[in-house]
């Protein structure tokens, strides 16, 4: 074995210990920010939290302006990645094109509420004012992507004559509202528990509702709405 493969087995384990140091104090971090606010989060609490030393937090992130937006922006991509593997649940068949949106809808849904998800959100429009920077870096590395990603599919479906379609963002940015934007009032911002029965009606109205604007035929029918 070479010298630099010598330093290299030695740097892993470091290496790795220093990365999950790292995202045990964004971890720990997120969930300080979330139960206080920015403004009376403490890096000493934070510390803490991540049962690590307060140096050690300046050592790998700097001080509590540049962990607040390691936090959100690292958060915000991680639930960026799962939030766009949803998309492998779209529907390709036109004969499933209802029970597809309604796969589509809940596991969009399930990304959506997910704690740190929910937890990034409060953040985002609390300290908007403070970090307006921070907010549209966010919005434009996450719900963004996922927004033109699927405009794209619904693009792709209007084109083959299985939905009515002018603009494609504006579709894609009404699927989500109708089939999320309720839940965040249900739940007072991710605080507490949704029904899955709730949940599941929500979806099935912004299915629904979304099918009788954009569908080819909104009296009935495969691509529409039955009944």
């Amino acid at each position: 074995m070479s010298v630099g493969e010598n330093e290299q087995t030695a740097r892993g384990p470091v290496d790795r210990g220093r990365l999950d140091k790292r995202r045990a104090i964004v971890e720990a971090a997120l969930r300080v920010f979330a139960q206080v606010g920015y403004a009376q989060a403490s890096l000493d609490v934070i510390a803490a939290e991540a049962g690590v030393s307060k140096p050690t937090i300046y050592n790998h992130l700097g001080s509590k302006e540049k962990l607040f937006r390691h936090v959100m922006t690292e958060t915000a991509a991680r639930s960026n990645a799962k939030t766009l593997d949803v998309l492998t649940a779209f529907p390709t068949d036109p004969d499933q094109l209802r029970p597809g949106l309604e796969d589509l809808a809940t596991k969009l849904v399930d990304c959506y509420c997910d704690e740190q998800s929910e937890s990034v959100r409060r953040l985002l429009y609390a300290e908007a004012v403070r970090f307006p920077d921070l907010f549209d870096a966010v919005r434009a590395s996450g719900p963004n992507q996922f927004t033109e990603a699927l405009a794209g599919r619904l693009a792709r479906l209007a084109n083959a004559g299985h939905l009515r379609v002018e603009d494609p963002v504006r579709a894609a940015n009404q699927f989500i509202a109708l089939v999320y934007e309720e839940l965040p009032g249900m739940s007072a911002l991710g605080t507490r528990p949704l029904d899955p029965e709730d949940v599941a009606k929500v979806v099935t109205a912004g299915v629904d509702t979304f099918l009788r604007a954009f569908g080819t035929d909104p009296a009935g029918g495969p691509d529409g709405v039955s009944g």
